[in-house]
């Protein structure tokens, strides 16, 4: 479904998906990097184009949560198809992340809005594992 490398692009925008609020980071390669850039409410594809529009992004990230020992449950296949909902809309490139534990950690790190800096965390680890 993707046809080029992740090492080809440069800027990202990710999602760390939930059935209630959307959490959403943008970064890029050169930095390697990732902010938090809010929450927004889940299924509200408009604030997400809005996002797109600003932060044009060459491709977008999202978070797909699995089990501890890696299996996947109901919110997988929640997060999967929210991710071919946006490559739908927007036309871009989507990769998933296993996004196991980001939300604990972010809240560990005392994060303000916990959804965001879970997104954050995502986009850094899409860096690590694609460099």
């Amino acid at each position: 479904m993707v046809a080029l490398a992740p090492s080809q692009l440069q800027s990202f925008l990710a999602f760390d998906f939930g059935t209630r609020r959307i959490g959403v980071a943008s970064g890029t390669r050169l930095l390697g990097v990732a902010e938090p850039r809010g929450t927004v409410k889940s299924g509200d594809f408009a604030a997400i184009a809005a996002l797109v529009k600003t932060w044009q992004p060459d491709a977008l990230v999202v978070g797909v949560p699995r089990h501890p020992d890696g299996a996947p449950h109901e919110m997988t296949a929640k997060a999967q198809n929210f991710g071919r909902r946006l490559s739908g809309r927007h036309h871009l490139p989507v990769f998933e992340v296993d996004e196991r534990y980001t939300s604990v950690e972010a809240e560990a790190e005392g994060a303000h809005d916990v959804d965001a800096a879970a997104a954050a965390l995502i986009l850094e680890q899409f860096f690590r594992e694609h460099p």
